[in-house]
């Protein structure tokens, strides 16, 4: 999962995708009142975790630290929550920096958002993201994570694979 209040991208294995988050353009979320900022807040959560279940494995991307803007506080926020609600139910979570996921999908560190969305389309097709970024992201950290157990979803190129080993892994 890509974590953001505005687009949480969610994927699993079983073949789905789909964008969770507060939609609101007119109002966005780091404008409201602080009680209802918290409660819009909360509402994506409850959405993300019940959505995510009790997978065997998840995989989240880790915060970009270095990106600037409003919101770095509650993007923080809901990033540690559901990493706190998945490890207070035992599911095993793997940790894959922005960097790690975009050479996943493309075989550099560094790319264009759609570098990785064609790379997805070609290399996993059966996950229909609409070419939607936070779906897309949410593909190839899935993705990563089948490789990570050994049941790769696909052929992916060995310089690709590097990015799973330099990933962090649950013991």
């Amino acid at each position: 999962m890509d974590t953001s209040l505005s687009a949480t991208g969610l994927a699993s294995s079983e073949g789905w995708c789909r964008v969770i988050g507060y939609v609101d353009k007119k109002h966005p979320i780091t404008k409201l009142p602080h009680l209802v900022r918290l409660a819009e807040m909360r509402r994506v959560l409850v959405e993300v975790t019940e959505t995510i279940g009790r997978p065997d494995l998840a995989v989240m991307e880790l915060p970009a630290l270095s990106r600037a803007g409003g919101g770095a506080h509650e993007r923080g926020w809901l990033w540690w929550r559901v990493y706190e609600h998945l490890a207070d139910i035992g599911v095993p979570v793997g940790l894959m920096a922005p960097n790690l996921r975009i050479h996943y999908a493309t075989g550099k560190g560094t790319g264009q958002k759609t570098a990785v969305v064609d790379a997805v389309a070609r290399r996993w097709p059966d996950w229909q993201t609409g070419g939607e970024d936070n779906a897309v992201d949410a593909v190839v950290l899935m993705a990563a994570g089948r490789d990570w157990l050994l049941s790769p979803v696909g052929d992916v190129p060995k310089a690709h694979r590097t990015a799973v080993e330099k990933a962090v892994w649950p013991e």
